[in-house]
């Protein structure tokens, strides 16, 4: 009974110790990836960088989960509520963004296609 109970103290500890190890890089991970993410989203913004969009656009949704919590970062004009900016822009789909040199990538980009686009590192 006594070797029962040591058993299951050992592998109670054990469990412990590989939940508490995988919790904790599972969070540097994501922080990590977060701080990248934010450096590039403000690279964006700081190059002129603008998206536009609307709020029941699913390419739209797709475009601001590829940041994650960084697409605070990011210029966003909403046009169901901006409506006179986006027609100032010539926004005639969604998303899209315009560059400071008055490009217009229209349709999801992806962080790849921005990188490259606006040069921003990522």
């Amino acid at each position: 009974m006594k070797n029962l109970i040591r058993v299951s103290k050992f592998f109670l500890i054990l469990a412990l110790v590989f939940g508490f190890t995988f919790l904790i890089l599972n969070s540097k991970r994501k922080d990590a990836s977060t701080n990248n993410f934010d450096t590039f989203a403000k690279c964006l913004t700081e190059r002129g960088a603008k998206m536009f969009g609307a709020y029941w656009c699913p390419h739209c949704k797709n475009e601001k989960a590829a940041f994650g919590d960084s697409f605070k970062h990011i210029n966003y004009v909403e046009c169901t509520e901006q409506v006179n900016e986006c027609i100032a822009a010539g926004i005639t789909g969604y998303p899209t963004w315009v560059l400071s040199d008055g490009t217009k990538l229209v349709g999801e980009q992806g962080p790849e296609e921005l990188s490259k686009s606006a040069k921003c590192p990522l």
